[in-house]
């Protein structure tokens, strides 16, 4: 009978030298947002509301040709066509847009209850869509809308800007390159004051953390675990003490997928010592970045060759916003489906809908199995 040999009980891996403790060069990762070369397609704005500023003033720094502007408020269209694209184009009717055969791509930015006829009306015209997020609130519609894209081969992506704010971005490259190997945790806890809603329509959204502001968040893991399904979720969420606003301002979630457990931590009502923090751990390295919030986040890689911490550049507004729209760019000069496709985003909100299911009635959620988003004002 042979005796089992202890793990590092031998000379040779006493003997073996350990640099994981050592500063290293910080890997050169491709997470800053990217454009195809030769590709500058005519793009139309459709919603020129409050958020559009970050969107055209991306596009503007990235020299894309926005050559129409379009929304019901034609006054909202002129200040945006002033602050940003003096050359653009006005319109009040979309299909006035739409039925312009120079114009490629078209970016849908209007609330997601009356989105989809937009998206749907956009892609029987023949263009392709960046839809603002979140992307639908119908698991059933978003596959149906999937489904027309495929039919009239056009590309349909999601603006989900997070996933190139720096440290999300970087944190996801070192993953796909192989770096961490395979994930078993995935943690994210935001301390913040999101109080600064009172007295506008947010204010007045039941699930403003889970469905509003935590989207990034279930989008980051859905495509850092992509191809592996979420099997289950459970959320909570809480009323502090001193608040006045109606949605509750703390809320965890716990997902569950094959291998990995994920959590999200959110604490909304936090006036002093703010933070942000992102954690990977996987069997051969782990991610760690933190911050006061995530625009100045210090991120620190740890692999068996050492530590190294990467000096990040950019910022999530308006880098974010550059991202998405370079990515769809890319994929339609690539003849490629876009890394932010809607069929790949609905997973993410297959989860959003899981739990706030859950922390509706308390119940472990299979993601799914909720195929509609509870009204946000309910």
């Amino acid at each position: 009978m042979t005796a089992k040999r202890k793990v590092g009980s031998s000379k040779e891996a006493s003997n073996k030298p350990d640099h994981s403790n050592e500063t290293i060069i910080a890997p050169d990762l491709p997470y800053r947002p990217s454009d195809p070369p030769d590709y500058r397609p005519r793009i139309g704005l459709i919603g020129c509301g409050g958020i559009t500023g970050q969107h055209l003033n991306a596009y503007r720094n990235a020299k894309y040709d926005i050559a129409a502007l379009c929304d019901v408020i034609r006054s909202n269209a002129e200040k945006r066509q002033q602050e940003y694209f003096p050359e653009a184009d006005i319109y009040t009717d979309f299909r006035d847009l739409l039925a312009r055969d120079d114009i490629e791509v078209v970016d849908i930015t209007t609330h997601p209850e009356v989105r989809p006829p937009l998206i749907e009306a956009a892609l029987n015209a023949g263009k392709h869509v960046l839809s603002q997020k979140p992307f639908v609130l119908d698991l059933d519609v978003g596959r149906q809308l999937v489904a027309l894209a495929d039919e009239k081969k056009r590309l349909l992506a999601v603006n989900q800007n997070a996933r190139w704010a720096p440290h999300f971005s970087y944190a996801r490259e070192a993953y796909r390159t192989g770096l961490l190997g395979r994930l078993h945790g995935v943690h994210v806890s935001k301390r913040w004051d999101h109080r600064w809603v009172a007295g506008t329509p947010f204010e007045n959204i039941k699930h403003l953390l889970l469905y509003d502001f935590a989207i990034h968040a279930f989008d980051f893991v859905n495509y850092l675990l992509d191809g592996e399904n979420p099997q289950k979720v459970f959320a909570s969420t809480t009323r502090t003490s001193d608040q006045t606003l109606m949605p509750p301002l703390s809320a965890n979630v716990t997902i569950l997928y094959p291998h990995t457990q994920v959590t999200l931590t959110y604490d909304a009502a936090t006036p002093y010592g703010q933070q942000e923090s992102t954690y990977l751990a996987g069997n051969e390295g782990s991610i760690f970045s933190t911050g006061p919030h995530e625009r100045e986040q210090t991120l620190t890689l740890s692999t068996k060759q050492g530590i190294a911490q990467p000096k990040l550049e950019g910022c999530w507004f308006p880098d974010g916003f550059h991202g998405t729209m370079g990515e769809l760019l890319s994929a339609i000069a690539e003849n490629r489906q876009p890394t932010n496709s809607a069929g790949q985003n609905l997973t993410g909100l297959a989860t959003c809908f899981a739990a706030v299911h859950s922390a509706e009635t308390g119940e472990v959620v299979v993601p799914g199995e909720v195929r509609r988003m509870p009204s946000p004002c309910d």
